[in-house]
């Protein structure tokens, strides 16, 4: 039986990477200007020299890496946070983790643009570090309540999106659209210098949320019985809390806020490979990555020839799903 379950795992990882690695070539090809996959893949293996090689290799596929990594971050942040608060409600956006890094990122530009680009995500990380705790602060009564939790996240998440605003209306003029449009949670324009600035943030921290995976799978049955089978509780928490922030907030500082991806996506890996943190890690960052892609791509051909931010298609999709999820009120197991 176990090794049927390890075996269809498997299967199931290696189809989501086959289907994001299909969905990053079509993404490749489609657009304003449509290219043949013939020279979709001549271009990526330096063949093809033509006029198709600055669209591909300058536009298309910086913004389809960043794509990726951006969702597969917040996949996997929201799959950390809903492991350590044992709630299918928790989201780096429901918590305010995402409202902390908009907030300290629009801050950042407005009043030092001069500054390089590579420390917005490090901006956006305290901002969303400094959420967390005003959360746990505020959730905190003889210990802390997860949905006291989201309850108080909901609030941060509005009362930080009223300070977002007024940061955006201060500031200098010019900065007002591009600073908006980030704020919808968009990847237009990214180029390789961003993908550049996030790439760091998903090498180390994705790899060390492994290694809290087993960890995570033991607290999911309750604390009595976590510590009894020798679970660091609070170690974990914090670490994973760490990493949760750290990973959503890069992602933030590079894309804005990029709503409900990091609700849909564990709740799907689970559904997919059941609760064991080893596997809804990975299964995560997988289905963020093709949700992402698939909402940006949308946003480029459903209304050409305007490029909609995804995180439109993002916020649609999600409020729907966690109404839904909060009218079910399941618990983890």
């Amino acid at each position: 039986m176990t090794n049927t379950r390890s075996r269809r795992s498997v299967l199931i990882i290696i189809s989501l990477l086959l289907g994001m690695i299909v969905l990053s070539m079509f993404c490749l090809s489609v657009g304003s200007v449509n290219i043949p996959m013939r020279d979709v893949f001549r271009t990526l293996t330096g063949q093809n020299m033509g006029s198709s090689e600055l669209i591909l290799l300058k536009f298309r596929l910086p913004r389809i890496l960043a794509a990726i990594l951006i969702g597969a971050a917040l996949a996997v942040s929201g799959a950390l946070l809903q492991g350590v608060i044992r709630n299918p409600l928790a989201s780096p956006d429901i918590l305010g983790v995402t409202g902390g890094a908009s907030a300290a990122t629009v801050a950042f530009l407005t009043l030092f643009s001069g500054y390089s680009v590579h420390w917005v995500p490090v901006v956006a990380v305290i901002g969303a570090l400094l959420a967390v705790l005003i959360n746990y602060t505020l959730a905190w009564k003889r210990g802390v309540s997860t949905y006291r939790l989201v309850l108080i996240g909901l609030g941060l998440s509005t009362a930080l999106g009223a300070l977002t605003m007024f940061l955006l209306i201060s500031g200098p003029a010019y900065l007002a659209a591009q600073v908006l449009n980030w704020m919808t949670g968009s990847i237009y324009g990214i180029s390789w210098k961003y993908v550049g600035v996030i790439s760091p943030w998903i090498i180390v921290f994705i790899p060390l949320s492994f290694v809290y995976a087993k960890e995570l799978t033991i607290q999911s049955l309750g604390d009595a019985l976590a510590t009894g089978l020798g679970s660091r509780l609070q170690i974990t928490r914090i670490m994973v809390l760490l990493y949760s922030v750290a990973l959503a907030g890069a992602a933030v500082g590079v894309a804005g806020m990029i709503s409900f991806l990091g609700l849909m996506s564990p709740h799907i890996a689970r559904r997919l490979v059941g609760n064991s943190y080893s596997l809804v890690i990975p299964v995560s960052a997988l289905v963020g990555a093709i949700l992402l892609l698939l909402a940006d791509l949308a946003g480029r051909m459903l209304f050409m020839p305007l490029d909609i931010p995804a995180g439109v298609f993002t916020a649609g999709i999600g409020a729907p799903f966690f109404l839904y999820l909060l009218f079910k009120r399941k618990p983890i197991h």
